[in-house]
């Protein structure tokens, strides 16, 4: 071989060990959660775990079903957090990356810098969207206001 062959051999093959994907790189990609906005999802968790851990819970929430060996993860705001499961020793069993995701029946219209969302499934109404434009701060006061009326007094108890 010429000197100019076993070099571009040598370079080549560096660059298949290096790029090569390993058991960890293939374990990483898979660990990647994707949970719609404002929707949950049940996944499962190591056995063993006490407590579950979430990096940004403005990102995301998480709650342990308590004896079936599963969460519930509730997407909350657009981006990434980590997800961490602990035993009882505080030893890390888990950790895995949520993406929270648009819901794909969303339409956006943007009118400069304004911004409105319809839901569209099947049929297209209005709804509030993270990013909408002052209509958000409205909508959500009606929202507040109106799940309030949906509680029960503090004083009242229902009769049954």
């Amino acid at each position: 071989m010429r000197p100019r062959s076993v070099l571009s051999f040598v370079l080549m093959l560096s660059l298949w060990v290096v790029g090569a994907p390993t058991a960890a790189t293939a374990q990483a990609l898979t660990a990647v959660l994707s949970v719609t906005l404002d929707q949950a999802k049940i996944a499962r968790i190591p056995d063993g775990t006490v407590t579950l851990v979430i990096g940004n819970p403005i990102v995301a929430d998480v709650t342990m079903l308590k004896g079936s060996g599963a969460m519930v993860v509730t997407g909350k705001g657009f981006g990434e957090t980590n997800l961490i499961a602990l035993d009882a020793q505080g030893n890390v069993l888990d950790e895995k990356t949520v993406r929270v995701v648009p819901t794909t029946t969303t339409l956006i219209v943007q009118r400069g810098m304004e911004r409105e969302s319809y839901s569209c499934a099947p049929r297209c109404m209005p709804t509030v969207q993270l990013g909408d434009g002052k209509e958000f701060n409205d909508a959500s006061g009606q929202i507040t206001a109106r799940n309030s009326l949906a509680q029960p007094s503090a004083g009242v108890q229902s009769q049954h």
